[in-house]
């Protein structure tokens, strides 16, 4: 073999050795290329579902946030028509009293209310008291129950209040005490008590 046939065959050996090692490299390169951009994919999905999390999370507050601020929005108007509502019912409760007590049948309640507190303190002192509205009944009362009665000073829509000193006992049959009463009690659930 001569000289440049030598170098030929050397500079053939030499390049497809270089060649080898630069297509080794090179796949190498890709590999770690691969496994780069693998990783890069995992961690970017991981990444996108952490933020995904965060952002359905803060998504949820404010869902709730504004909820909670709609159903306090909802119960306050729910409150305001109730007490609306409630403001009217009794309204209407107090003239059905005021009317009550223009019919005939008012001064015969009266009459049982007084016997019923009169049989309540059996031999015991009773105080009777009318309210200023019910003064020109007064006479007619007296007469047909037999019973001291005063007309009160302060006005309580109708009804009777009678007082057992004795046994520091007040009875209220007013009008005023059980409107009162009742609407402090009642709700709309069920009215005074609901059960």
């Amino acid at each position: 073999m001569t000289i440049d046939e030598k170098l030929s065959h050397f500079y053939d050996v030499t390049i497809a050795d270089a060649q080898a090692k630069a297509a080794g490299i090179l796949e190498e390169h890709r590999k770690a290329l691969a496994q780069m951009t693998e990783k890069h994919k995992a961690d970017s999905q991981e990444n996108a579902q952490v933020q995904i999390k965060a952002e359905t999370a803060n998504a949820r507050r404010e869902i709730n946030k504004a909820l909670s601020a709609e159903q306090l929005t909802i119960k306050r108007d729910w409150t305001k028509k109730q007490n609306e509502l409630k403001e009217k019912l009794f309204a209407e409760v107090k003239t059905q009293l005021e009317n009550f007590r223009n019919t005939p049948d008012y001064p015969a309640y009266l009459e049982n209310k007084i016997k019923e507190a009169l049989d309540f303190a059996e031999q015991d002192k009773i105080n009777i008291y009318l309210s200023p509205e019910d003064s020109a009944l007064l006479p007619d009362l007296v007469e047909r129950t037999k019973a001291f009665i005063t007309v009160s000073a302060e006005g309580f829509l109708g009804g009777i209040k009678a007082t057992i000193p004795h046994k520091n006992i007040l009875i209220d049959h007013s009008f005023a005490g059980n409107f009162q009463a009742i609407y402090k009690e009642f709700k709309f659930d069920g009215g005074p008590k609901h059960e």
